[in-house]
């Protein structure tokens, strides 16, 4: 489990998968996440959930985003681990409308990069994201990515972002500096 100031992230479970039928079934949260509406039944749907947390990929990290007192409120990853070419791309979704604007998703993301700056050998974090959405790309900002590249991909418009480990540690030891210096003054 990681725990960031607002948000645990925890492996994800089979008591997940409503929350996440819900989610992918919701219209505007496919399109936010450029992906199309689910619309299989949720039987097949659980079935092929089931299997994939019995054989979890090497390539991919899932964890359900959960609130300090343990609501289920998103999921993000990490997945296409490609260690030899040290990179590694984030997704992430608040699928509970009553959390977003309220810093979650920025929690997540620096929870996240934290853990793989941390505990990998990756050097790059990179993610897409939808060029009209202004909302996720200030969180992504927030957290020191910087945009990159765009493209199109499936009649979408995408803004590519990413950070490095060497910027991610000079945000970390500055923000760290900065702490000590108002405790020291407080």
């Amino acid at each position: 489990m990681l725990r960031g100031q607002k948000v645990l992230l925890r492996g994800k479970k089979l008591e997940d998968a409503e929350n996440d039928y819900a989610w992918r079934s919701d219209e505007e949260l496919a399109r936010l996440d450029a992906a199309p509406t689910m619309r299989i039944p949720f039987a097949y749907f659980l079935d092929n959930y089931a299997d994939e947390l019995a054989r979890p990929s090497r390539r991919r990290r899932r964890f359900a985003i959960e609130t300090l007192d343990g609501k289920h409120i998103g999921n993000c990853m990490y997945y296409n681990i490609d260690e030899r070419k040290g990179g590694v791309e984030l997704g992430i979704m608040i699928g509970d409308r009553d959390y977003w604007d309220q810093g979650h998703g920025t929690d997540v993301v620096a929870t996240l990069l934290n853990h793989i700056f941390t505990t990998t050998k990756l050097e790059r974090v990179y993610l897409n994201t939808l060029e009209w959405n202004s909302r996720a790309q200030r969180c992504f900002e927030k957290c020191g990515f910087v945009r990159c590249n765009r493209r199109r991909r499936f009649h979408n418009n995408l803004i590519t972002m990413d950070i490095y480990r060497s910027s991610w540690q000079n945000r970390t030891s500055l923000e760290g500096d900065q702490t000590t210096k108002e405790k020291q003054e407080g």
